[in-house]
């Protein structure tokens, strides 16, 4: 994965290579050839890629993996405060706190809508089918962190240990020895 040094030096020579392009279009207007006005785009082009790279290279890009955790869909995210994920119903509770601080880190946004003392609430669920036909989410948990800072310390996790019980358990079929 790149890292912002990366893009400060792609930066560089995109920055270059804009300035030879600048140049050869003023030369191009000077001396009138045809192809003059396809430059000024291209110069363009590349101003705005150089802008990109620019901007990449001042926002660290980082992905934290948490260990235990559970593949999850997201379901819902109102892009403020509230987002729904989705997991599997064969999910432990120890996989679903490392599913839930995945999520959160996942999940955080500096463009979210809140103030600093707000917080972004996740809630897990899955669905189960008590009755053939029909289907019922089950909510299994949520955690709260804050809108305001990526590196959140306080993640409070809340399990629901009562909607556990619900979950169907797993069958181990016994073999004949």
């Amino acid at each position: 994965m790149p890292t912002t040094a990366d893009f400060l030096i792609a930066t560089k020579w995109s920055g270059i290579l804009t300035l030879v392009c600048a140049a050869l279009t003023v030369l191009m207007f000077v001396f009138q050839w045809g192809v003059r006005f396809r430059f000024v785009g291209v110069t363009g082009f590349m101003g705005v890629l150089t802008v990109g790279f620019f901007a990449l290279g001042l926002v660290p890009l980082t992905h934290t993996i948490i260990p235990g955790a559970a593949p999850f869909s997201l379901i819902y995210d109102s892009g403020a405060s509230q987002a729904v994920i989705s997991v599997s119903p064969k999910i432990k509770q120890s996989e679903l706190d490392a599913t839930l601080r995945q999520a959160a880190s996942d999940l955080f946004s500096f463009g979210r809508l809140g103030g600093a003392d707000e917080k972004l609430t996740i809630r897990a669920r899955t669905i189960i089918h008590p009755e053939a036909g029909q289907s019922v989410p089950l909510y299994l948990g949520e955690v709260k962190r804050s809108l305001a800072s990526r590196d959140d310390t306080n993640l409070a996790v809340t399990i629901y240990d009562q909607n556990f019980a619900r979950l169907p358990q797993l069958e181990t079929a016994s073999r004949p020895s």
